[in-house]
Protein backbone atom coordinates (compact mmCIF):
# COMPACT_ATOMS: atom_id res chain seq x y z
CA UNK A 1 0.00 0.00 0.00
CA UNK A 2 1.19 3.34 -0.53
CA UNK A 3 1.14 5.75 2.80
CA UNK A 4 2.34 8.89 0.60
CA UNK A 5 3.75 10.79 -1.77
CA UNK A 6 5.75 13.91 -2.07
CA UNK A 7 7.54 15.73 -4.84
CA UNK A 8 10.00 18.47 -3.83
CA UNK A 9 12.38 20.68 -5.57
CA UNK A 10 16.65 20.06 -4.94
CA UNK A 11 16.25 22.51 -1.85
CA UNK A 12 13.83 20.35 -0.71
CA UNK A 13 10.79 22.34 -0.64
CA UNK A 14 7.86 20.66 -0.61
CA UNK A 15 5.69 20.99 -3.46
CA UNK A 16 2.87 18.23 -3.39
CA UNK A 17 2.43 16.14 -0.31
CA UNK A 18 -0.76 13.46 -0.20
CA UNK A 19 -1.10 11.02 2.67
CA UNK A 20 -3.04 7.98 2.33
CA UNK A 21 -2.61 7.23 6.23
CA UNK A 22 -3.13 9.70 8.69
CA UNK A 23 -0.51 11.16 10.26
CA UNK A 24 -0.58 13.99 12.96
CA UNK A 25 0.07 17.83 11.24
CA UNK A 26 3.00 18.30 13.65
CA UNK A 27 4.77 14.79 12.41
CA UNK A 28 4.63 15.33 8.78
CA UNK A 29 7.00 18.25 9.03
CA UNK A 30 9.66 15.82 11.04
CA UNK A 31 8.45 12.70 8.31
CA UNK A 32 8.99 15.08 5.28
CA UNK A 33 12.24 16.34 6.29
CA UNK A 34 13.53 13.15 7.32
CA UNK A 35 12.48 11.79 3.91
CA UNK A 36 13.64 14.08 1.81
CA UNK A 37 17.28 14.57 3.23
CA UNK A 38 17.43 10.98 3.01
CA UNK A 39 16.67 10.88 -0.59
CA UNK A 40 18.19 14.25 -1.59
CA UNK A 41 21.76 13.01 -0.14
CA UNK A 42 22.00 9.44 -2.63
CA UNK A 43 24.08 9.93 -5.71
CA UNK A 44 22.43 9.30 -9.33
CA UNK A 45 24.37 5.60 -9.31
CA UNK A 46 22.55 4.75 -6.20
CA UNK A 47 19.55 2.43 -6.10
CA UNK A 48 15.91 5.01 -5.64
CA UNK A 49 14.62 2.01 -3.03
CA UNK A 50 15.43 2.38 0.26
CA UNK A 51 14.31 1.16 3.83
CA UNK A 52 13.20 3.73 5.59
CA UNK A 53 11.85 3.41 9.80
CA UNK A 54 8.89 0.74 9.49
CA UNK A 55 8.42 1.26 5.04
CA UNK A 56 10.31 1.63 2.33
CA UNK A 57 10.74 4.98 -0.33
CA UNK A 58 10.75 4.63 -3.89
CA UNK A 59 11.78 7.78 -5.64
CA UNK A 60 12.95 9.47 -9.22
CA UNK A 61 13.82 12.75 -10.12
CA UNK A 62 12.99 14.26 -13.10
CA UNK A 63 14.40 17.56 -13.75
CA UNK A 64 14.52 19.83 -10.37
CA UNK A 65 11.87 17.45 -9.04
CA UNK A 66 11.93 14.51 -6.52
CA UNK A 67 8.88 12.30 -6.52
CA UNK A 68 9.19 10.03 -3.60
CA UNK A 69 6.66 7.57 -2.37
CA UNK A 70 6.24 5.96 0.98
CA UNK A 71 5.48 2.20 0.69
CA UNK A 72 4.67 -0.50 2.98
CA UNK A 73 6.43 -4.03 2.48
CA UNK A 74 3.48 -5.88 0.40
CA UNK A 75 3.87 -3.39 -2.30
CA UNK A 76 6.02 -4.44 -5.32
CA UNK A 77 8.49 -1.61 -5.37
CA UNK A 78 8.92 -1.54 -9.30
CA UNK A 79 5.54 -1.44 -10.07
CA UNK A 80 5.78 2.02 -7.30
CA UNK A 81 8.68 2.76 -9.82
CA UNK A 82 7.27 2.74 -13.10
CA UNK A 83 3.33 4.20 -11.10
CA UNK A 84 6.10 7.45 -11.09
CA UNK A 85 7.19 7.18 -14.13
CA UNK A 86 3.46 7.30 -15.67
CA UNK A 87 2.17 9.96 -13.65
CA UNK A 88 5.29 12.23 -15.00
CA UNK A 89 4.13 11.25 -18.27
CA UNK A 90 0.67 12.31 -17.78
CA UNK A 91 1.45 15.28 -16.48
CA UNK A 92 3.88 15.99 -19.71
CA UNK A 93 0.55 15.63 -21.61
CA UNK A 94 -1.75 17.72 -19.96
CA UNK A 95 0.27 20.27 -19.10
CA UNK A 96 3.27 19.54 -22.24
CA UNK A 97 6.43 19.69 -20.67
CA UNK A 98 5.64 19.91 -17.04
CA UNK A 99 7.92 22.34 -14.87
CA UNK A 100 7.81 23.34 -10.90
CA UNK A 101 5.58 26.23 -11.49
CA UNK A 102 3.09 24.57 -13.48
CA UNK A 103 2.77 22.06 -10.11
CA UNK A 104 2.90 25.39 -7.78
CA UNK A 105 0.41 27.43 -9.90
CA UNK A 106 -1.56 23.96 -10.31
CA UNK A 107 -1.72 21.93 -7.88
CA UNK A 108 -5.84 21.12 -8.01
CA UNK A 109 -5.22 19.87 -11.22
CA UNK A 110 -2.25 18.11 -10.28
CA UNK A 111 -4.70 16.40 -6.97
CA UNK A 112 -7.05 15.76 -9.73
CA UNK A 113 -4.69 13.44 -11.63
CA UNK A 114 -3.29 12.06 -8.32
CA UNK A 115 -6.39 11.02 -7.31
CA UNK A 116 -7.64 9.31 -10.91
CA UNK A 117 -3.97 7.52 -10.97
CA UNK A 118 -4.27 6.12 -6.63
CA UNK A 119 -7.00 5.72 -3.98
CA UNK A 120 -6.67 5.07 -0.46
CA UNK A 121 -3.04 4.11 -1.42
CA UNK A 122 -3.93 1.62 -4.47
CA UNK A 123 -3.56 1.53 -7.73
CA UNK A 124 -6.61 1.65 -9.64
CA UNK A 125 -5.79 3.57 -13.06
CA UNK A 126 -2.95 3.59 -15.21
CA UNK A 127 -4.29 4.59 -18.49
CA UNK A 128 -3.29 8.33 -19.77
CA UNK A 129 -6.62 9.16 -21.50
CA UNK A 130 -9.19 7.68 -18.62
CA UNK A 131 -6.86 9.76 -16.20
CA UNK A 132 -7.11 13.03 -18.04
CA UNK A 133 -11.09 12.95 -19.10
CA UNK A 134 -12.19 14.40 -16.06
CA UNK A 135 -9.90 17.24 -16.40
CA UNK A 136 -10.27 17.50 -20.24
CA UNK A 137 -14.14 18.29 -19.40
CA UNK A 138 -13.33 20.30 -16.75
CA UNK A 139 -11.30 22.28 -19.27
CA UNK A 140 -14.10 22.16 -22.19
CA UNK A 141 -16.76 23.35 -19.49
CA UNK A 142 -14.43 26.49 -18.26
CA UNK A 143 -14.21 27.04 -21.97
CA UNK A 144 -17.29 27.52 -22.65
Amino acid sequence: MITFILMVNRQGQTRLSRYYQPVKLSQRVALEADVVRCCLSRKRDQCSFVEYKDFKLVFRQYAALYIVVGITDDENELSVYELLQNFVEVLDKYFSRVSELDIMFNLDRVHVILDEMIQNGHIVETNKSSILSPLTALDKMADS
